[in-house]
C-alpha cells in the first residue's frame, strides 16, 4: 500500500495525494515515450512494508512513483531524494540515485543483544532495516530504549549509529513518555546555559518585583481569579472583574509577561524558540520555558504576586466593548479554581467569587452566542479523555472528559483577547511603511472542497443531511451538522470527522482570516509560557505602544518563525496523541477477553475499525474473523457485506466486541465482533 493511504476521519483508510518537492529535468526528446520526465527530486515517502514513494509530475500522472527497498539506496521516510524513474506503467517505478538530506539523524529504537552483538531496532516501522551499534555503553541492557545517532546506511548494508541517550526499559511509564518525546524531535533536557538563566532569575524575582510595582499599573486590589485543569502545571492567564456602574464593568485578562524574563538574543529565548511549545503527554509535561519560570516566576500562583501584560476592556451587561487598553501590569491572583470548583461555585451559586464568576459567565454566554449568529465553528474536544494513572504510572481508570461551562467561559475570553489584539496592531500598521516589522497572525484557512465532500460523504452513510447534497458548502451547514448529532452515540465520530475535514489552523505573516472562528483578524496572546509564537507577539504589541517599533532587523524572518512555529505544534500535536494512545492500549491490556460495546468507526476491504465507547480506544475487528462467507468491502457505503447472507456492518453501527489482543509497543488493539 502506497504510504498516500493515510487514515481518514472515521479511522478508515483511504488514498490522499502527497505531493513532495518536486523538481523535474525535461529530456531533450520529442518523441512522446522520451518526452516524459525521467528524473525527479522530492520527499520520499516510506509505507510499512518498506516500499518508497514519491509524488510523479501531477500533469503526467495522479499515481505516485513506487520504490521497492532495494532500489531505496538507504533512503528513510521523509528524505529529500533524486529518483530515476524506470517504468511508467501503473503505478510508474523507480530507484533512487541519490540522498540529497536526511529528514532527521536521530531515532527512537529498542536495544537487542545477539551473541554478542548489540542492535537497535527502530520504533518507527517505517524505518525498514536493524541498526548495528558502535560503541555501546557499559550500562546498556537489552529490551530497554535508546535515542540513536545514525551513522551511515547506504543501503548495501545494515545502518551503523550510536547510541545518544538511553531512555529507559521497555514499559516504564517515564521511559515510555520521553521516547515519544524524543521521537518528535524534542529536547527533554534543557542546556546548562539555560538552566543557569533561569536559576538567576528567579532567585532576583523578588528584588524584580519590588522594582517593577512603580512602572506597572497595579491591579493587586481586584478580585483577580484563575480557571484552569484541575492538573495544570502553569497559569498563563488570570481574569479579573470590577464594576464600575450597575450597567458595565472593567474586564481584565492578565497574561503572563514572559517577554520581560524571556529576551530577544539570550540562552532562553533561544531555547524557546527552538522548541516552540510545551508538550503535554499523559501525566508529563515537557515545557517550553524551565521550570523555575513556567511553573514559578512567570505562572500567575494563587496569593502571589506577578508580572503580567494586560488587556483591560470597558464591557456594558451585552458584552459589548466600550473601550480597550493593553499595559504591563502586576497582579495577585486570589483564588486558583479548577473547572470543576468554578462549574460548582456557578451551580450552587454559592462560594468565593460567586458574583465575579457570575458576571464572566453571563458575558462569556453572550459573546459566545454573538460569535455563533457570525457562523463561528465550535468543535469542542472532540474524544478528550481522562487518565488515573498508579504510582508507577500504569493507567488504572480512563473516561471520557465531560465539558463544562467553565470551560467555555475561558475560551470566550482569551478569543476575545486574542481577536482584540490582532485588530488593534493591524489597524495601527495600516499606516505604517512598507518596511515596518510585520504582524504575526494566528490564520486558519477555508477547506479544500474535496475535503468536505468526502466529510458530506461520510456523515450521509451515517444517516445525516449535509448541505442538501450541494456543492459549495457553508460554516452553516457545519455548525448544523454538530447541532444535529449533539447527545447522539455517533457525535465524537462525527465531530472528530468534522475537525479532521477542515485545514490545518497555523501562524502567518500574511493574514487570510481565521474560517472556523469567523474572524478577520486574529493572534495568539494569551499563553506565552508554553507558545513561542505568543512571546513575538507580546513583543510586537509592546512596541507598538512604546512607539520604537521592532527593526527589520530583528522580524526579518518572522515568516520562518511562523513556519517552524506550526511544524513544531504539529509535532507536540502527534506526541500528545501518541502517548494517549499508547496509555489507552496499555490500559486495555489488562482487559483481554472481555466484552465491551462500541461503535463502528471506519470500514476498509481488511476490517472493521471500532472504537470502545468508555475509553475511545480504537481497534481493529479484522475481516477474517467476521464469519465462514466473503465480505465485500463496498466503499461508497462504507459497509462490508457478506456475499451469502447479505450481513451489512456499516459505519456508526454500534455492535458488541471481544478484546482479543493488544500490542502496547506497536499500540493496537485486535477485537472481534460478537455475533
Amino acid at each position: 500500500m502506497s504510504p498516500r493511504a493515510t487514515q481518514t476521519v472515521a479511522g478508515n483508510w483511504q488514498y490522499v495525494n502527497l505531493r513532495g518537492i518536486v523538481h523535474a529535468f525535461m529530456s531533450p526528446h520529442k518523441n512522446r515515450s522520451t518526452r516524459q520526465k525521467k528524473i525527479i527530486t522530492g520527499i520520499i515517502q516510506i509505507a510499512r512494508n518498506g516500499k518508497g514513494y514519491i509524488a510523479w509530475p501531477e500533469e503526467a500522472s495522479k499515481e505516485d512513483a513506487r520504490i521497492e527497498n532495494q532500489d531505496l539506496l538507504g533512503a528513510l521516510n521523509g528524505d529529500l531524494v533524486e529518483v530515476a524513474l524506470t517504468k511508467f506503467s501503473s503505478p510508474p517505478q523507480g530507484k533512487v540515485l541519490k540522498v540529497i538530506s536526511r529528514a532527521k539523524n536521530e531515532f527512537v529504537t529498542t536495544l537487542k543483544e545477539i551473541e554478542g552483538q548489540w542492535f537497535a531496532v527502530p520504533v518507527d516501522p517505517r524505518f525498514y532495516r536493524t541498526i548495528h551499534l558502535i560503541g555501546v555503553p557499559e550500562n546498556t541492557t537489552a529490551n530497554s530504549k535508546a535515542l540513536i545517532r545514525l551513522i551511515s546506511f547506504s543501503g548495501s548494508a545494515d545502518p551503523e549509529g550510536e547510541i545518544i541517550t538511553l531512555i529507559g526499559p521497555v514499559g516504564e511509564h517515564y521511559a515510555e513518555m520521553n521516547a515519544i518525546v524524543l521521537e518528535h524531535g524534542f529536547a527533554i533536557e534543557f542546556p546548562e546555559e539555560v538552566k543557569k538563566e533561569a536559576r538567576l532569575i528567579e532567585e532576583h524575582h523578588a528584588r524584580t518585583i519590588a522594582e517593577e510595582t512603580i512602572h506597572r499599573r497595579d491591579y493587586r486590589q481586584l478580585s483577580t481569579l484563575t480557571i484552569d485543569p484541575a492538573d495544570a502545571k502553569d497559569f498563563d492567564d488570570a481574569l479579573s472583574v470590577h464594576e464600575l456602574s450597575h450597567d458595565e464593568y472593567e474586564i481584565g485578562i492578565h497574561i503572563a509577561d514572559v517577554t520581560f524574563f524571556v529576551r530577544p538574543k539570550t540562552a532562553l529565548d533561544t531555547e524557546a524558540r527552538k522548541r516552540s511549545t510545551s508538550v503535554y503527554l499523559v501525566d508529563a509535561t515537557i515545557p517550553m520555558l524551565p521550570e523555575e519560570l513556567s511553573g514559578n516566576v512567570c505562572s500567575l500562583r494563587e496569593n502571589e504576586d506577578r508580572l503580567t501584560f494586560s488587556a483591560v476592556f470597558r464591557m456594558n451587561r451585552q458584552a459589548k466593548v466600550l473601550e480597550r487598553r493593553f499595559e504591563k501590569s502586576i497582579i495577585r491572583s486570589k483564588k486558583r479554581f479548577t473547572y470543576e470548583e468554578a462549574q460548582i461555585t456557578l451551580d450552587t451559586q454559592q462560594g468565593l467569587y460567586f458574583h465575579e464568576l457570575t458576571v464572566l459567565r453571563d458575558l462569556a454566554r453572550i459573546l459566545k452566542k454573538e460569535r455563533e449568529q457570525m457562523g463561528a465553528i465550535d468543535f469542542g474536544d472532540a474524544n478528550e479523555v481522562h487518565f488515573t494513572l498508579d504510582e508507577k504510572g500504569t493507567p488504572v481508570s480512563v473516561k471520557r472528559v465531560d465539558r463544562l461551562e467553565t470551560n467555555t467561559l475561558i475560551e470566550e475570553f482569551m478569543l476575545l483577547a486574542n481577536r482584540e489584539v490582532a485588530q488593534y496592531v493591524s489597524k495601527l500598521t495600516q499606516n505604517i511603511p512598507e518596511k515596518s516589522p510585520l504582524f504575526l497572525y494566528r490564520i486558519h484557512d477555508t477547506p479544500k472542497e474535496d475535503r468536505i465532500e468526502e466529510l458530506a460523504t461520510f456523515v450521509r452513510a451515517i444517516g445525516y443531511d449535509f448541505g442538501n447534497k450541494k456543492r459549495n458548502h457553508s460554516p452553516r451547514d457545519i455548525i448544523k451538522l454538530l447541532k444535529d448529532i449533539e447527545g447522539t452515540a455517533e457525535e465524537n465520530l462525527i465531530r472528530t470527522a468534522t475537525v479532521r475535514s477542515m485545514a490545518k489552523a497555523i501562524y502567518s505573516t500574511k493574514n487570510i482570516g481565521h474560517f472556523g472562528l469567523m474572524l478577520r483578524h486574529y493572534t495568539h496572546f494569551t499563553s506565552p509560557i508554553r507558545r513561542y509564537p505568543d512571546i513575538l507577539v507580546h513583543r510586537i504589541l509592546l512596541s507598538h505602544l512604546n512607539h520604537k517599533l521592532l527593526t527589520q532587523e530583528e522580524f526579518s524572518n518572522l515568516e520562518q518563525l511562523c513556519i517552524a512555529a506550526s511544524e513544531q505544534e504539529a509535532r507536540a500535536v502527534a506526541a500528545e496523541r501518541e502517548s494517549i494512545r499508547y496509555k489507552q492500549v496499555q490500559y486495555m491490556t489488562s482487559k483481554i477477553g472481555q466484552e465491551f460495546d462500541a461503535l463502528i468507526s471506519g470500514v476498509t476491504d481488511w476490517g472493521l475499525y471500532v472504537e470502545e465507547k468508555e475509553t475511545s480506544a480504537e481497534g481493529l475487528v479484522r475481516i477474517r474473523t467476521l464469519g465462514n462467507e466473503y465480505f465485500n468491502y463496498v466503499a461508497k457505503e462504507y459497509a462490508l457485506v457478506g456475499e451469502q447472507s447479505k450481513k451489512k456492518y456499516t459505519l456508526g453501527d454500534q455492535v458488541r466486541v471481544k478484546l482479543v489482543a493488544t500490542d502496547p509497543a506497536a499500540r493496537t488493539l485486535d477485537f472481534a465482533l460478537i455475533i
